[in-house]
């Protein structure tokens, strides 16, 4: 019989949870046909059978599997060769909350040199003078940790960075409230999340804040919107905010970016992937729109709306939540809230925030009317670009998103 394994999906990932298996034990199944639902920290993904034959399942719904992991066996059940190295189907397993240290993520690039590490153990070990390569780990797996390259320093000479202390709070508050305390495990999802949230804030931030007279782009939304229905499409504000900012982008190119740490590089990105900060029940996820220059506002519109479905239905790939290079977050579609100050989408230079489109009284030509206001927040790398620049980019954007002609013509 053939393995079945959890097989590199890419992105990084390195575990996944059995969701559903879509077969039953000991069904005949067809070569390509989908197996098994394996809940990431990205998405859902479907693993085929590679060959047609009966299915000997070996891991249960609910277990963390790691990349290479045998999760069942298709084939000819005869076949003793194999059949013999068939373990005892796995019960779901309890997993623990990753953290900077023990993150599979983070892991992941110690394992390309052959060393199980994560990359704040590596730097220690560069920065201390020792060939990583000659510590015994003794973490899991072989991990190498910091208490390693203590033990290996023959003067024990490892500098250790200034941490602050976390506290830990395993038995601590059941002892002390009882069954007024509930664990709850974290999804894949919400463990990704977490991991993105503290890259994110290793970056120096800022943020710019400004107000955008949104009376022209709402008239020409509404105008628009029975045409779009026509078409089959809802149309929002965001497609045309999407165009505008393409267009701030190009003109500051310094936020379509990322920084190479290491190398003390810009990459500056010549392409235009918006990635859209979206809802759903399992926690936030971005989708991507890709090449966004290049596309109209009612297609843009389109896409939104069916990237939006599969978030819903959890039904989206991984490849349209990837390679994005300037994130916006739409908190105004959430009803609440004047301002805020969006986390950046790591490894992106800057993250724009959209909120709620209000009635407010402006003053024009020296008469006070009911105007359109739209609030935005820049939070921008300072690392890359400065406070000067983050305001010639809104600058930009408020003057696409004012001018009537930009956006008749976009319409």
């Amino acid at each position: 019989m053939k393995s079945i394994k959890f097989v590199d999906v890419g992105e990084g990932i390195q575990e996944g949870k059995i969701q559903k298996w879509l077969v039953k034990d000991g069904d005949t199944v067809k070569e390509d046909q989908p197996l098994v639902q394996i809940e990431t920290d990205k998405a859902v993904v479907n693993i085929p059978s590679p060959v047609s034959g009966k299915v000997k399942i070996v891991a249960a719904e609910g277990t963390v599997v790691k990349v290479g992991d045998d999760i069942a066996y298709v084939g000819d059940p005869s076949d003793s060769s194999t059949e013999a190295k068939i373990a005892v189907p796995a019960q779901p397993t309890e997993t623990k909350q990753a953290t900077p240290q023990q993150g599979v993520a983070e892991i992941e690039v110690g394992k390309a040199s052959g060393v199980l590490a994560t990359p704040a153990v590596r730097k220690l070990a560069r920065e201390s003078g020792i060939d990583i390569s000659n510590v015994k780990g003794t973490g899991p797996h072989g991990r190498v940790l910091e208490s390693d390259l203590h033990a290996a320093s023959p003067r024990n000479n490892v500098s250790t960075p200034t941490t602050v202390q976390i506290p830990k709070f395993s038995g601590k508050l059941e002892a002390a409230h009882g069954e007024k305390i509930e664990r709850i495990q974290m999804s894949q999802t919400r463990k990704a999340i977490a991991r993105n949230m503290e890259l994110s804030w290793t970056i120096p931030r800022a943020v710019h804040m400004d107000i955008v007279d949104a009376t022209h782009l709402f008239n020409i939304v509404m105008d628009e919107k029975q045409n779009a229905q026509k078409l089959g499409v809802k149309l929002t504000f965001l497609p045309f905010i999407i165009k505008a900012t393409v267009e701030a982008l190009k003109e500051n190119p310094g936020f379509n970016a990322s920084y190479d740490k290491e190398k003390q590089e810009i990459i500056l990105k010549k392409y235009y992937n918006i990635g859209l900060a979206a809802e759903a029940s399992d926690g936030l996820k971005v989708v991507v729109i890709k090449e966004a220059d290049k596309k109209s506002i009612m297609e843009i519109a389109k896409e939104i709306e069916e990237l939006h479905k599969k978030i819903s239905d959890m039904s989206i790939t991984l490849e349209e939540m990837q390679d994005s290079t300037f994130t916006i977050t739409n908190i105004g579609s959430l009803g609440g809230g004047y301002l805020s100050v969006p986390m950046i989408n790591y490894p992106e230079v800057a993250i724009l925030g959209i909120h709620r489109i209000r009635d407010v009284p402006v003053v024009r030509d020296g008469n006070v009317a009911v105007g359109k206001q739209l609030p935005f927040s820049l939070t921008f790398d300072h690392r890359v670009v400065d406070g000067a620049e983050a305001v010639k980019f809104g600058n930009a954007l408020i003057e696409y998103l004012h001018d009537p002609e930009f956006l008749e013509m976009l319409g």
